[in-house]
């Protein structure tokens, strides 16, 4: 047991953490993260689902009849990082010798095409005010580097220190332009046609909080109007009580220079605690950077209603079970029930309860049934980054479920894994429809569903000094692990993340740029 003083007790009590979760903590920089035992990646036929005709239909079908009925749905958007990481290469060539970027270059794209960009005209704005010229006439002298600071440094734009979800992303005819953030209300509101209303929620930074406010109060209007739908936003921050405790490489607790414990944020895992306090049936959640311009959105859309469709018809499944089970079904429906866990829900392993008798295998089959539900879009892999649909086992090894898994989470020293990730045709880009209640209305408690094991710990530093840092189990990771889950393909133009500046320059955030 690490020995802390009253100082440190008071600091973890006003987190809300408690001094048995930070032993816990410190525990796992000693024992680390097993890794995840996998069977196999999810492909097409095997762990995911490929909609034909007559299923796209039933699903859009079962969305508008779910939404006609009064149906509640969110859509929930993580949006808390800043977009420094977007303009990394931008930072590295203002704070590097050369007055021009080398040819071919990240910078040098974005100067060759800084018109298409949808901030242009605010950049050419700031330029002026700051140098008294615009952007051509300081790229004719010469200056690229002071065009470039003025897009990422405070005395321009500021985009290196602002929230992704406040940069302007798309420009439109007569030049409309919309920034993340907007274009995410759009979505919303075409995803969710038929409902009364138009249900958002952003979490953020507590710095950026104000920025939102401000943002939302200019833009809700203005979409209101366009779209002639009514909206209700809501922001939340990450929990204070979600960080974790930072170690020090020899994993006593890491202390700052007045010899206060540093704690972290818990990364995206943390908002599962943000997304159980949402008052919501279904909530589909979606990253703030991965929203195309209308032109191309309007393909994307349908896909979102597919989604939403299917997990109501698996849903409706679902309750019919369970309502059986409870009423005392016989052996045929137990049966039935299975095959639903096994050739649906992916599941497989004896947590099924396929030997028991029949009052513990109708025990164990509710047990499975009654839990959050959720179905995700799979893109097939073309290069893109982000985690990967398995076939997984339980960490207790009891069952074989459908798993979102990041590459950290896999023994690579294993060449049987090394195959199986090679030979994997799909990839996680975080679209997912979740049903957080149940039949009766009442809601999960999401904590129940959290595997603790499935977090990773990485290398950080902090004023020049090494630290470990502990992420929390990912949300659409091991935060949903004991979620019953179906895995769904979706078209590759679905998703259209900007990670740096320069994806702003593909079709998908340039098709309606005149």
């Amino acid at each position: 047991m690490t020995h802390f003083s009253d100082a440190d007790k008071a600091q973890m009590a006003a987190k809300g953490i408690s001094e048995q979760r930070v032993e816990a903590q410190l525990e796992r920089f000693r024992t680390g993260f097993p890794y995840l035992h996998i069977v196999a990646p999810a492909t097409a036929g095997q762990g995911i689902m490929v909609a034909d005709d007559e299923l796209t239909a039933a699903c859009e079908a079962r969305w508008a009849r779910y939404l006609a009925d009064g149906g509640t749905v969110l859509k929930f958007v993580p949006a808390s990082g800043a977009a420094s990481r977007m303009f990394k290469a931008l930072f590295a060539f203002v704070d590097g010798k050369d007055a021009t970027p080398a040819e071919g270059s990240p910078v040098a794209d974005l100067l060759a095409n800084i018109r298409k960009f949808a901030f242009y005209a605010d950049l050419n704005a700031a330029l002026r005010r700051i140098h008294g010229k615009g952007v051509e006439e300081l790229l004719a002298d010469g200056k690229a580097k002071e065009v470039v600071a003025g897009i990422i440094l405070p005395e321009g734009l500021n985009y290196g220190a602002l929230p992704k979800a406040l940069l302007k992303f798309h420009r439109y005819a007569a030049g409309k332009v919309r920034t993340a953030l907007e274009e995410q209300l759009v979505e919303a509101a075409e995803m969710s046609e038929g409902a009364p209303d138009v249900n958002v929620h952003f979490t953020v930074s507590s710095n950026h909080h104000t920025l939102f406010d401000k943002a939302l109060a200019n833009a809700i209007p203005v979409i209101e109007k366009e779209t002639g739908r009514h909206f209700h936003v809501s922001l939340s921050e990450q929990k204070p009580s979600t960080d974790t405790i930072a170690a020090a490489p020899d994993g006593e607790p890491f202390r700052d220079e007045e010899g206060k414990l540093v704690f972290r944020p818990g990364g995206h895992g943390a908002l599962i605690e943000n997304l159980d306090d949402i008052d919501s049936e279904v909530v589909f959640i979606k990253n703030i950077d991965n929203i195309a311009a209308a032109e191309l959105r309007g393909r994307s859309v349908p896909y979102k209603k597919l989604l939403g469709g299917m997990l109501m018809l698996v849903a409706d499944r679902i309750e019919s079970f369970i309502a059986a089970i409870k009423e005392g079904a016989d052996g045929a429906v137990l049966d039935e029930a299975e095959r639903f866990c096994r050739m649906m829900l992916t599941l497989d392993g004896d947590a099924l309860g396929s030997d028991l008798p029949a009052a513990e295998r109708a025990r164990a089959l509710l047990a499975i049934l009654d839990r959050p539900l959720r179905v995700c879009g799979m893109v097939r892999n073309e290069g893109e980054p982000g985690g990967g649909p398995y076939l997984a086992y339980s960490s207790d090894g009891s069952m074989v479920a459908p798993q979102i898994l990041e590459s950290s989470q896999i023994d690579l020293s294993k060449p049987e894994n090394k195959a199986m990730m090679a030979s994997a045709s799909h990839f996680n880009p975080v679209d997912l429809a979740c049903r957080l209640r149940r039949a009766d209305g009442t809601s999960y408690d999401l904590a129940d569903y959290v595997d603790p094991s499935t977090g990773f710990i990485s290398e950080k530093s902090l004023n020049g000094r090494d630290l470990r840092a502990l992420e929390l189990p990912g949300l659409w990771n091991g935060a949903m692990s004991d979620w019953n889950t179906v895995f769904m393909e979706v078209p590759a133009y679905t998703f259209t993340p900007a990670k740096t500046v320069n994806d702003l320059l593909r079709p998908a955030h340039q098709a309606d740029n005149k």
